[in-house]
C-alpha cells in the first residue's frame, strides 16, 4: 500500500454495560482514536441468530467509513473482552487485511478526552466465505473438527450462570478462556465460538499470530442453546 495511514480505533465493551465503552473512550483514550461501538456498529441486533450476530455488510462499511477507513488505511484495534479482536476478524472477513490488535495495557503515550472524528473514508467490503461455519456444518462434523470455547471455565463446564439459558458446551469443545493465554490446541481444522461469536475471536487471533487460522462459529452458544435438537456436553 503506498501512503499507508495509520487509524486507532477504540472498540472497548464490556458483556454486562452496554455504554461502557464509550464511556470509557470519553474519559481517556490514544489520541486521534474513533471509538466504534461492538454492541451497535460490529453486531446486528440479537434474535434467532444469537446475541451479536456479524454485522451486515452495509452496516460495517457504514461504521469503517465513519472511522476513515479506505484501502489505504492500517487499522490499529485496541479495546477490552475481546472487542479489538471482533473488529480485527470483520477488518479481515471484509479483506483488509492491513489491521493490527494493540494490548491497551501496553500503551505507553499520552491519553485525550473526549470525542473525536475521522475525515470520512470509503470503506470496501471484499467479504471472504471460507473464514465461519454455520451450526448445521458445526453440527454434523464435531467428530472431524477442533472446536474451541473461548468462555471462560465454568461456562465451559456448564455450571450455572447469568449469562447461558442452557448450561453446557458443543460436545468435544476445548476450553481457551479468552482472558488467558492460549492453550495448546491439537492439530486440525478450528472452529473457535463463545457465548456470542465476539470473544471467540481472542483465540482466533492468537491463533493467527502462531501461524494458524481457524474458522469462527458467529452465533455461538447463543445461538446453539435454542435449538433443543443439537447435543449438549457438560
Amino acid at each position: 500500500m503506498s501512503h499507508v495511514r495509520y487509524r486507532f480505533v477504540d472498540a472497548r465493551w464490556d458483556i454486562g454495560d452496554p455504554d461502557f465503552g464509550r464511556r470509557s473512550y470519553l474519559e481517556a483514550h490514544i489520541p486521534g482514536a474513533v471509538f466504534v461501538d461492538v454492541e451497535r456498529e460490529l453486531s446486528d441486533p440479537p434474535g434467532a441468530r444469537g446475541r451479536h450476530p456479524l454485522p451486515s455488510s452495509a452496516r460495517f462499511v457504514e461504521s469503517m467509513s465513519r472511522a476513515g477507513v479506505d484501502d489505504q488505511t492500517y487499522v490499529v484495534a485496541y479495546g477490552a473482552m475481546g472487542g479489538a479482536e471482533r473488529l480485527w476478524w470483520l477488518l479481515r472477513h471484509h479483506g483488509h487485511d492491513a489491521c493490527a490488535v494493540l494490548d491497551l495495557s501496553g500503551w505507553h503515550g499520552p491519553l485525550a478526552p473526549g470525542e473525536e472524528t475521522a475525515e470520512r473514508g470509503t470503506f470496501v467490503s471484499r467479504p471472504r466465505t471460507d473464514d465461519t461455519i454455520e451450526r448445521d456444518e458445526l453440527a454434523a462434523r464435531l467428530d472431524s473438527i477442533v472446536v474451541v470455547d473461548a468462555r471462560l471455565a465454568f461456562r465451559w463446564r456448564g455450571e450455572e450462570n447469568p449469562v447461558d439459558r442452557v448450561f453446557g458446551r458443543i460436545p468435544g469443545a476445548v476450553n481457551a478462556p479468552w482472558n488467558e493465554p492460549l492453550p495448546d490446541v491439537p492439530t486440525g481444522e478450528v472452529v473457535a465460538y463463545c457465548g456470542s461469536g465476539v470473544t471467540a475471536c481472542v483465540p482466533l487471533h492468537q491463533l493467527h499470530l502462531a501461524g494458524r487460522e481457524g474458522r469462527l462459529y458467529p452465533g455461538s452458544w447463543s445461538e446453539w442453546e435454542q435449538h433443543p435438537e443439537l447435543p449438549v456436553e457438560r
